[in-house]
């Protein structure tokens, strides 16, 4: 006969047959529902019948001082490590003392769900007060529904961020994006506020989000914003959000990104659009870890990770007076670039082919195979738009050709616009303009566009001068002598 699915199965360790009857008899006005299952007399034995009948029991009630060896916390511990969702409930004659909290911290540490002395003043036929007992048995049972509910609910959630991931994969094998995603591994972890530098449309909200699935705050919301599509006027508004009525127009309250963001991260995608008062509020945020909401007195305590991104040089736009200092300090504590598309080599095809596929397959069409000449072309091309211009080129390609992508298709105007193949920026013919120069002459104009193309893949000046291998005063000084600063 099948039990029924709300009967709560009892395993009595008990080596006194009184006290075995005195359980029978407490819990024998609730045998609709409680259901001593088996009973032994030893701690070994009890062990063994838990190992063989996995899933069997919902409680175990039992004497700290059993027979057999094995006891007290030792048998807990024992017994949680082969079911953690068993409860256990445990009867003792050693003390009556309700106050003795060492011995019931002992208890809890080694994984006991409650405990309770065997004789509480002159009750002989029941085992402590009866109907504080029974719904310790009740509560426990209840407590194992909910672990195991709060288990099935971690699965999902963790695929869901095994499939969000895999969604939001970042594609590449060339040694910039080795070194990306090994960043992300390092500093997904922390909480510190990470800055990603890089051209529009190289994928940094990507990053953002790998970051956040990857770190301790993956089950909490990632909230994204964009500071450059916002009206200034509404800023303080969108991120700190208002009470209802605190002016013209406020019928409803409006919760904040930040309060949004709460124990999750914020993403501030092209933060140095962020008018210069929102930056000063934003600073405050970030030191005291609270917001002030408009027409809110009392400030709202925040948890929040904060990714900030710019296609622009921050450090340039300090030193313009565009971006508080203060704040790009607080948002720079780790910085991660991102290079151009044009520099990821044959990350350009496996790119391709990625979306090629996953397009074909939103169609319904069949993927289409690229040519090896149409490789070419794509890896010659400088990609000004990025990894979001390719995105958009593939899709294009699967919209108009079956079977196969050719050269021709790929140099079809409405295709890639400027299709030609571009010579690399350092061949001589670009450097001289076809004129044979001294040698002191070129030297100097390939040293200033060196310079120039390891400063468009850094996040500052004292990135490239490390990327270059020079101290920072010294990368300053031959910028200067290059025309350069």
């Amino acid at each position: 006969m099948q039990p029924k699915a709300d009967e709560i199965k009892i395993l009595l360790i008990e080596d006194e047959e009184f006290d075995v009857l005195r359980v029978r008899n407490t819990v024998s006005y609730y045998e609709n529902r409680i259901k001593i299952v088996n009973t032994v007399s030893n701690g070994r034995a009890a062990l063994e019948l838990v190992k063989e009948n996995p899933d069997k029991f919902d409680v175990v009630i039992m004497d700290y001082q059993i027979s057999g060896g094995l006891k007290g916390e030792e048998l807990i511990t024992e017994i949680k490590a082969v079911d953690s969702f068993i409860q256990i409930i445990v009867i003792t004659k050693m003390t009556i003392n309700i106050t003795d909290y060492n011995f019931a911290n002992r208890l809890i540490k080694a994984g006991a769900f409650w405990y309770c002395t065997k004789y509480p003043g002159n009750i002989e036929e029941y085992i402590y007060q009866p109907t504080d007992f029974i719904l310790s048995i009740f509560n426990a049972f209840e407590k194992k529904k909910l672990e195991k509910l709060k288990l099935r609910s971690d699965k999902k959630l963790s695929q869901n961020i095994v499939n969000l991931l895999e969604i939001k994969r970042i594609i590449g094998d060339s040694k910039p994006i080795v070194q990306l995603k090994e960043s992300i591994e390092k500093y997904a972890k922390s909480d510190v506020s990470i800055l990603v530098n890089g051209p529009s449309g190289t994928g940094k909200e990507l990053v953002a989000w790998n970051i956040h699935l990857k770190s301790n705050r993956k089950y909490e919301n990632f909230v994204p914003i964009n500071c450059g599509s916002i009206p200034d006027e509404l800023i303080e508004s969108e991120l700190f959000g208002y009470e209802k009525g605190s002016f013209t127009g406020a019928q409803n309250a409006k919760l904040g990104l930040f309060e949004q963001a709460h124990h999750g991260t914020l993403f501030l995608d092209e933060v140095a659009e962020l008018p210069l008062n929102a930056q000063v509020k934003l600073l405050r945020v970030i030191q005291e870890g609270e917001i002030e909401k408009i027409g809110r007195t009392k400030k709202v305590q925040v948890d929040v990770r904060i990714i900030a991104a710019t296609n622009k040089d921050l450090a340039n736009e300090v030193n313009t007076g565009r971006f508080r200092e203060d704040l790009y300090y607080r948002l720079n504590v780790v910085p991660i670039d991102i290079v151009p598309l044009r520099l990821r080599g044959y990350d350009i095809i496996l790119l391709f082919e990625h979306f090629t596929a996953y397009f074909s397959q939103d169609m319904g069409l069949e993927t289409p195979e690229l040519e090896e000449d149409a490789k070419e072309i794509l890896l010659n091309y400088r990609w000004p738009g990025n990894v979001r211009e390719l995105r958009n080129v593939v899709q294009r390609l699967v919209l108009n050709c079956t079977g196969r992508i050719t050269a021709k298709d790929i140099s079809n105007p409405m295709i890639l616009r400027n299709h030609l193949i571009v010579k690399d920026e350092t061949s001589f013919e670009n450097m001289t303009f076809g004129q044979v120069l001294p040698y002191r002459d070129v030297e100097r104009m390939f040293k200033k566009k060196y310079f120039e193309y390891v400063r468009s893949i850094s996040s500052s000046d004292s990135s490239a001068a490390e990327k270059l291998g020079l101290a920072p005063s010294n990368y300053y000084r031959m910028c200067k002598e290059l025309g350069l600063k």
